[in-house]
């Protein structure tokens, strides 16, 4: 009796699919150039400067190209898609990392309230039900901050008002005036702040929007706020408000180079604020010197196409 062996059928890998491979590598080294090179991009027509604001969103077409490339079996394609998620990590995958965290000694919110708000003062209540030591309003419209002062006065007893932005403190409020952003019309303040820990110079401001083919203003308004800053002695400093800017749009330098940015320094993620459902931009700011951001974050309040802005700080020791 003879056994006869069978010679088991060689495996047979399934066929890759080169053309898509290849779209998917075209694809990953034209996102790797742009997210290098976004700042190259000419301002024409305001695309750069609007080019820059989104760029970290491109994070997301990694994962998507991930995807085709396993889809193409393609080792060559999965190494292409590895050359833009390195440039991403590099440029803003600090904003992934855990916060250090610390003390809250200073507790701050900026939020737009929306002109066409149907009820600011419930906009308003919702921020000070978290308790913050100052509450800086934007885009206020019918005397809408005085009233919600008016509600809040046991809580937040100091307010200042000036145009269509204002804040409100727990702390007195000294030294107001009115902020020359070259608007045409009145859309910030600098108000002193004394905080029991000491004085803070604290500015709310509301900057031109900025739009396709024209940012020159909004551009203005920046410059004019970093002029302002830059003559300002006093040794703490606190800027919040509706800036129309994300810190990585080009036009930002002049604030970047003279003040630091809390949710870079004490937040996690990239805290987008508008618009207020889904947002994909980050046009509110609080900016700061002289003291250690120790927290930062949004919340989402009713009545606002803007997302709140928070922070809290410890003072310097000593």
């Amino acid at each position: 009796m003879t056994t006869q062996l069978v010679k088991a059928a060689p495996r047979t890998r399934e066929p890759g699919h080169p053309w898509l491979a290849a779209m998917v590598v075209m694809a990953a080294f034209l996102l790797a150039a742009v997210l290098a090179g976004h700042r190259l991009v000419p301002n024409v027509y305001s695309v750069g400067s609007l080019l820059d604001s989104v760029t970290p969103l491109f994070g997301l077409a990694v994962p998507v190209l991930a995807l085709f490339a396993l889809a193409a079996r393609a080792r060559a394609a999965l190494l292409a898609v590895a050359l833009p998620a390195a440039v991403w990590a590099a440029q803003f995958g600090g904003a992934l990392l855990p916060p250090q965290g610390g003390p809250a000694e200073l507790r701050v919110v900026s939020q737009n309230l929306y002109a066409d708000n149907p009820d600011p003062a419930a906009t308003v209540q919702a921020l000070a039900a978290e308790g913050p030591d100052l509450i800086a309003l934007q885009e206020s419209a019918d005397g809408a901050i005085t009233a919600a002062a008016g509600r809040l006065r046991k809580t937040y007893p100091q307010h200042a008002v000036k145009g269509t932005v204002g804040l409100l403190s727990k702390y007195p409020i000294t030294r107001v005036s009115s902020l020359d952003s070259e608007t045409g019309w009145i859309r910030g303040l600098r108000a002193v702040v004394e905080t029991p820990r000491g004085d803070v110079a604290v500015y709310v401001a509301h900057l031109r929007s900025a739009r396709l083919n024209e940012t020159a203003s909004r551009d203005r308004n920046i410059q004019a706020l970093a002029d302002a800053l830059r003559a300002d002695d006093a040794s703490r400093v606190l800027v919040l408000g509706d800036l129309n800017t994300s810190a990585e749009d080009r036009a930002f330098a002049p604030l970047s180079a003279l003040l630091r940015d809390a949710q870079a320094d004490a937040g996690w993620g990239f805290g987008l604020t508008w618009p207020s459902a889904v947002p994909v931009l980050r046009p509110d700011q609080v900016l700061y010197r002289g003291l250690t951001a120790t927290d930062a974050g949004v919340q989402r309040a009713p009545g606002t196409d803007h997302r709140a802005v928070t922070a809290s700080f410890a003072f310097p020791a000593g």
